[in-house]
């Protein structure tokens, strides 16, 4: 295959689907409708003209009959007064009329039996063409739901889909908030622990360690309590050994002077 012979099927083959996306089949069915009332009404037409055809070869007819007839009384009329000549020209003129007569019937009868014709055919045009336009508008309702089933699936598909979308995005929201309250947790166990210098000036390390043995004591106490409460014995807590310095303040009486 030649390359001007490949484009130009190549060509065609786009031609003929971007035709076939924009033909809509309820246009094409509504045109085609239209153009066998088109020919529907060309058919009645032409009954029409036979029928105006054949009504004036009938005048005609009637005009030369009554021609004859008066030819033919002239003739009795003109034997009569001894006229034969005026009467053999009489019915001279009156065989002329006749085979005039003659021709019309003939057109006549032919007019008549194409009239005939023309009838029948109308009538059965017009009853496809009936049937037709019952098929027509079905397929067309036919095609009419269809499209609307096909958009709902796309925007039931489409939907979907956004759904999904929706439902991924919720999701790395929440685990991104997980995270970040997870990380808010721990940081604030690390800076209660001391672990983490405390950036608001609150409390330094010292004292966050005051602070813990001040809960555990406290705890302590509470326990002691309940113990006691309870009629349990308790085992007294040993004292922290206190530091020389602190021994050394203590054996001094106050105000008093070593030895």
């Amino acid at each position: 295959m030649s390359v001007m012979k490949r484009l130009s099927t190549i060509m065609q083959a786009k031609a003929n689907k971007v035709l076939d996306k924009a033909e809509d089949p309820r246009e094409t069915l509504d045109l085609s409708y239209e153009k066998q009332m088109e020919l529907l009404q060309k058919v009645k037409k032409g009954i029409a003209d036979v029928a105006t055809s054949k009504k004036r070869i009938e005048m005609q007819a009637q005009q030369l009959q009554d021609q004859a007839n008066k030819l033919q009384d002239q003739a009795k009329q003109a034997l009569t007064q001894g006229r034969e000549d005026l009467a053999t020209e009489a019915l001279n003129r009156r065989a002329s009329i006749a085979e005039q007569l003659t021709g019309l019937e003939t057109q006549h009868k032919q007019l008549e039996s194409q009239e005939s014709n023309l009838v029948a055919q109308s009538q059965q045009l017009q009853a496809r063409v009936e049937a037709f336009r019952t098929q027509k508008e079905t397929m067309k309702a036919s095609y009419t739901a269809a499209e609307a089933q096909t958009k709902i699936n796309e925007a039931v598909t489409g939907l979907s889909e956004e759904m999904g979308d929706m439902g991924m995005s919720m999701q790395r929201a929440q685990d991104k908030i997980a995270e970040m309250q997870a990380r808010a947790s721990a940081m604030d166990e690390l800076t209660a622990s001391g672990a983490l210098p405390d950036i608001t000036g609150g409390t330094d390390t010292i004292q966050a360690q005051l602070n813990q043995t001040s809960r555990s004591s406290q705890v302590e106490l509470e326990l002691q309590s309940l113990k006691a409460e309870l009629g349990q014995s308790s085992t007294p807590q040993q004292l922290p050994e206190a530091t020389s310095g602190e021994v050394a303040g203590e054996a001094q009486p106050a105000g008093g002077e070593s030895n």
